[in-house]
């Protein structure tokens, strides 16, 4: 099957990789998923920012910013991209977790058509995988996902749109796919990710966006009972933005405004 993809590879139109590329055996690179509005690529440079800082934790060469936003531009003034991912691997390598001296990084990137994200308001569902601990690997978002991988797949159930995860003590610390703030007393809590998960750069903005407006964003340890209880659900990523928790198994809330609040944050000083 053709792929709907329009991809470059080290600035290269190409689908073929070098088979001894690290990513492809070890995960061994990370990436980011862009929203593209008009041709026009949404938080550029908060995106850039977490990628340098996420090729640094793994002592990987970030590639130079005006490289990739010549390629990322290329791929978004195509009518049918809306969605665009880079990808940066440590490169092609010998067999073994070794990492060979002088190794060039493979940039790939790729544009997708938008994605179908119309509810806002959604339906979620805990899940059974428990996120291992690695602080070294917290916070970033690096290219081995198995663990989103094998969560997202135990539920097919098209009206559950994420499920939740919560860490080896309990703790709840995202979604699949999203990052996870609650309302409690109109205060705006988000799970502590010092020992799993992504720092997305949503999650990001909103605290940082939070924080010029007075309001501070409280990173805790949160339970599930104390989910349950919260005032307001929100998820949130780079792509569908802020979606608001309508209902968790058999739990519902009502909307407290907090989701709206947020939206309008976000869609401010793009």
């Amino acid at each position: 099957m053709k792929s709907e993809a329009l991809v470059l590879i080290n600035g290269e139109r190409s689908s073929n990789i070098n088979v001894m590329d690290r990513g492809l055996h070890y995960g061994d690179g990370v990436f980011r998923t862009l929203k593209i509005d008009s041709g026009r690529v949404r938080w550029w440079a908060d995106h850039f920012r977490k990628l340098a800082e996420d090729c640094a934790a793994l002592a990987i060469p970030c590639p130079e910013e005006q490289v990739l936003v010549s390629e990322v531009n290329q791929l978004a003034a195509e009518p049918a991209v809306g969605v665009i991912k880079i990808i940066v691997s440590r490169g092609a390598g010998q067999r073994g977790y070794t990492i060979q001296a002088g190794a060039e990084t493979t940039r790939v990137v790729m544009g997708f058509p938008a994605s179908r994200h119309e509810n806002q308001d959604v339906r979620v569902r805990w899940c059974d995988l428990r996120l291992a601990s690695q602080p070294k690997l917290a916070g970033i978002k690096h290219l081995n996902r198995l663990e989103n991988i094998l969560s997202r797949s135990e539920w097919t159930d098209p009206d559950i749109a994420e499920g939740l995860l919560m860490d080896e003590a309990g703790f709840v610390i995202c979604g699949t796919m999203t990052n996870l703030f609650i309302v409690e007393k109109n205060k705006l809590f988000t799970p502590d990710i010092s020992r799993s998960g992504v720092a997305g750069v949503t999650r990001g903005r909103i605290m940082r966006m939070a924080k010029q407006r007075g309001q501070t964003v409280h990173v805790d340890k949160i339970t599930r009972e104390r989910l349950l209880a919260a005032d307001e659900i929100l998820l949130c990523n780079s792509l569908v933005e802020v979606w608001r928790v309508a209902e968790l198994e058999e739990s519902y809330w009502p909307d407290a405004g907090w989701a709206e609040k947020l939206r309008s944050w976000l869609n401010e000083n793009n």
